[in-house]
């Protein structure tokens, strides 16, 4: 029993322990947990906080940010605003200053938002104003400076060429480089936003305009004053005093040299060409000046030509050339010789304007103007040509015209001593007597035509084209009527066509475009209607009222061909029209039109009539050969006028035998001789009488066709006329 007691304390004694080991640890197990729980609420509080001071961190990197574009306020305004600020500007951290006021000025224009942006904004404008108005004024004084020393150096003693050149050009190209960053901040500033409208200049062009200007002024005064006294030195000098031509290329020479010299230093200053043109005609204002009144004073038109071709050749760019491709660093001397080209131009139209009123429009021929046939040379010759006229039908050889038409102008540039019309620069290759031959009108137009071309622009010489061969058309006719008057009409007819045709071998080769009709309205009728029922004292009777409406009150439209080469072929289809019906109508005058039902003896008047025709014909034709002889030289176009009388004669006679055969209102054959049996006493038929003309005219188109396609190689020759006489 005491052992079970024992063992029972013992039991009981191990139950108590573990129940307070079991309370332990249930103690331990609610410290644990309580441990465990501040342990998860430090965590988060610690996360927490980290989180805050990374927000903190970020924030405060951002403000630092911010105020980085904010701070630099008042230490470049105390820099700019000290006494030194001018020496601040050749500084090596100047520059960074001026980027450091852009990025601000930027971040402020992108960040409006923030407070007090726009104050800021606007202090470090007027900080960058006052930063680059400092390098305007450092480099407007070093340019002055420069000047300065140059003009005084130049007014101390005498200096040859070389001496002036150097220290003109050397002298300013020390500093160039340093003034030429130092313009380049402004320039860089000076540039409009990529958005801007091309109109618009930038922010601070002025400034770089007051650097441009301060440069050209300073410049000018050293320049400008030895140029006028060169060209003046030119003007006075004997071999150009009077001779403009001789004084224009000296002077532009001269001209052209300093202005090389200037763009090249322009370019050592600044970047660009912008500027640079207006001060180098500045420069050219003192040869304006001098070329001007020569050019506006001279009225010897062979001088104006040759300048402007001077000037077109030497100096113009090439106006096929693409302009991209002409290089932007090399200096355009095209731009300054414009305003001289462009003058020389308007004299040369005004010149040719009054030359064309006073020597061809109002043109008054003396008698040896008039002349003719004996002033074309070819008279003498045509008594034994016509003796030369072919009796058979075979062929027959042609040879070149000793005179043959000139079918294109040669300029020659020839140095002009006198005014001499033989003597001008540019002549037309007159080779042949056709021209030295020809009216006096002719030969001016034609070479005045030939002075002119591209010399001017394309528009104003085709008009002054048109004008010239309008006008001198109408100083033909005149003439021609005035030969008419004194000698024949086919004499007037031939000097007309012979003029007409060398004027249109001669103006192919000019380009003369089509221009349109010049519209005009006439007012004539409408003031001769009124002044007519004024008179009459009808002029509010509404009768008349009515009528001058209807019938007179709306002016008529006019329109006056200004075409010339439509102009000179109407009038050479006209004359020889008119030259091959007279020859045609005077062979065949004793052909009836026509025949009355009823008349007796139709049959021996007809055959009367056609012997009479024949003797005609056959006394006309050598007399056509003749004549033609004495003013054309031109086989192919004498044959080819023979032609077409013939022709029209054929047609005449082909008339009148209808009317004779048909006479009756049925066809007749009675005395009509048929082809291989033909009695002289009788009437022909249409081809007995064609081929009998044939025989007389004999005119050569074979023997003419075979000379041409030996001439041309085996190509067919062309006429200038065609067998019925037109163009």
């Amino acid at each position: 029993m005491d052992q079970l007691d024992a063992a029972r304390l013992h039991l009981d004694s191990l139950l108590a322990n573990t129940a307070a080991t079991l309370d332990s640890l249930s103690e331990i197990s609610a410290s644990f947990k309580a441990v465990d729980a501040q342990t998860s609420t430090f965590q988060k509080q610690s996360e927490g906080l980290l989180a805050e001071q990374k927000w903190r961190e970020k924030h405060a990197d951002e403000i630092k940010e911010n105020l980085r574009y904010y701070e630099p306020l008042e230490r470049i305004t105390r820099r700019l605003n000290a006494p030194s600020a001018q020496r601040l500007v050749r500084s090596k951290d100047f520059s960074d200053m001026l980027v450091q006021l852009d990025e601000c000025i930027d971040y402020m224009q992108t960040h409006t938002t923030q407070k007090e942006a726009e104050t800021y904004r606007s202090r470090y404008k007027l900080l960058l104003t006052r930063a680059l108005t400092l390098v305007r004024s450092q480099f407007i004084g070093a340019v002055r400076e420069t000047a300065a020393e140059v003009a005084k150096r130049i007014a101390d003693r005498q200096l040859n060429d070389t001496t002036m050149s150097a220290l003109l050009y050397a002298k300013f190209r020390v500093g160039a480089a340093e003034m030429k960053e130092l313009g380049l901040e402004i320039q860089k500033r000076a540039n409009p936003p990529a958005d801007a409208d091309p109109e618009v200049e930038g922010e601070y062009q002025s400034l770089m305009n007051e650097l441009h200007t301060s440069f050209a002024a300073s410049r000018g005064r050293l320049i400008i004053p030895l140029v006028r006294k060169r060209l003046s030195d030119i003007a006075q000098a004997p071999s150009t005093s009077r001779d403009l031509v001789a004084f224009a290329r000296a002077s532009i020479s001269y001209i052209r040299g300093i202005c090389l010299d200037e763009f090249d230093l322009w370019g050592e200053w600044f970047h660009g060409q912008r500027g640079v043109y207006d001060f180098l005609e500045a420069i050219c204002e003192s040869l304006y000046d001098h070329l001007r009144p020569r050019i506006i004073h001279e009225n010897k038109l062979p001088r104006l030509c040759q300048l402007c071709s001077l000037l077109q050749t030497r100096y113009m760019n090439d106006p096929e050339e693409e302009p991209e491709l002409q290089d932007l660093t090399q200096l355009d001397f095209a731009i300054l010789v414009q305003p001289i080209l462009e003058d020389t131009q308007t004299r040369i139209v005004f010149r040719t304007q009054a030359i064309l009123r006073d020597e061809i429009e109002n043109f008054k021929p003396h008698p040896e103007d008039l002349n003719y046939p004996s002033r074309t040379g070819l008279s003498k010759l045509s008594g034994s040509k016509s003796s030369q006229v072919p009796t058979s039908g075979r062929r027959q050889s042609y040879t070149e015209p000793t005179t043959p038409l000139p079918k294109e102008p040669e300029i020659v540039d020839e140095d002009i001593d006198s005014a001499d019309e033989t003597e001008a620069a540019w002549t037309i290759r007159d080779s042949s007597a056709a021209m030295h031959s020809c009216y006096p009108t002719l030969g001016k137009a034609i070479k005045l035509l030939s002075r002119i071309y591209r010399l001017v622009n394309s528009s104003v010489f085709d008009d002054l084209a048109h004008q010239i061969v309008h006008q001198t058309t109408l100083s033909l006719h005149t003439a021609a009527a005035q030969i008419s008057s004194k000698a024949t009409a086919a004499d007037g007819q031939l000097f007309l066509l012979r003029h007409l045709l060398l004027l249109k071998s001669q103006i192919v080769a000019f380009d003369i475009e089509f221009v349109t009709p010049d519209v005009s309205f006439d007012f004539s009728g409408v003031t001769n209607t009124f002044y007519e029922l004024r008179e009459r004292g009808g002029l509010f009777n509404p009768r008349n009222l009515m009528r001058l409406i209807g019938g007179g009150l709306f002016p008529q439209v006019v329109e006056n061909m200004l075409d010339a080469k439509v102009e000179l072929d109407g009038r050479l289809r006209t004359v020889i029209n008119d030259f091959t019906a007279g020859y045609a109508t005077a062979m065949t005058k004793a052909l009836p039109l026509s025949f009355k039902p009823g008349d007796r003896n139709v049959d021996d008047m007809a055959s009367k009539a056609v012997i009479a025709t024949r003797k005609a014909i056959e006394k006309g034709a050598p007399a056509l050969r003749q004549k033609l002889d004495e003013y054309l030289d031109d086989p192919r176009t004498k044959e080819t006028l023979v032609a077409a009388v013939q022709d029209q004669i054929a047609q005449i006679y082909e008339s009148f035998f209808d009317s004779y055969t048909h006479r009756e209102g049925k066809a007749v054959a009675k005395s009509i001789s048929k082809k291989g049996k033909s009695r002289e006493d009788t009437v022909w038929d249409i081809d007995t009488f064609f081929e009998w003309t044939e025989g007389i005219f004999m005119v050569g188109r074979e023997g003419m066709i075979d000379a041409d396609e030996d001439r041309d190689g085996g190509e067919s020759g062309s006429r200038s006329l065609s067998r019925s006489g037109s163009i």
